[in-house]
């Protein structure tokens, strides 16, 4: 038996083994934008009725030109603040002594706004528009801030306004196959 033995340590392998081992770490500190949206009104203009004939006059160097059976609308070549002009129509009563009905409106649209401006993450004033506005404040840092140690430790310390985050992470992984 003692001469098997070398034999035997000869033909015994020896035990595998696969390891692996990780660590992951991730800190982070955000910081919300202030934002506005806002739509503004469009200009418009319209003319409805019955029993009347259209016409439009146009004033041009010192001239003036009227055009039968055109109606009025938006100048779009005289802009005000981004708001074009009306022209205006002019009508009269197609046939004398019946019943006639003129409906003639004129919406200016909105001027163009100035920009907003954003302080310490605060909208301060928007301007006032026909359409809908959505505003949001944006976030305020403060004292917020991460400290990350090579150990994988990672502090958050201080404090954050509103819309303010702070976030760490820390995954150590090991793995015996």
């Amino acid at each position: 038996m003692r001469k098997l033995l070398p034999l035997l340590f000869l033909l015994v392998t020896p035990a595998q083994a696969d390891m692996r081992h990780s660590i992951k770490t991730s800190a982070s500190v955000s910081i919300e934008p202030a934002y506005t949206s806002t739509s503004r009104g469009a200009s418009q203009y319209s003319l409805s009725g019955s029993n009347i004939t259209p016409s439009v006059s146009v004033t041009a160097n010192g001239s003036t030109t009227t055009t039968s059976g055109k109606i009025g609308g938006l100048n779009l070549g005289t802009l005000s603040s981004g708001v074009p002009a009306a022209v205006h129509t002019d009508t009269v009563i197609t046939t004398a002594g019946s019943a006639f009905s003129k409906t003639e409106s004129f919406s200016p649209g909105d001027a163009t706004p100035s920009s907003a401006t954003v302080s310490s993450g605060v909208v301060g004033s928007l301007p006032v528009l026909s359409g809908t506005t959505y505003t949001g404040s944006g976030g305020v840092q403060g004292s917020l801030a991460i400290t990350s140690l090579s150990s994988g430790v990672h502090t958050c310390t201080g404090t954050g306004g509103a819309g303010s985050s702070c976030t760490t992470t820390s995954i150590i992984e090991s793995l015996v196959d």
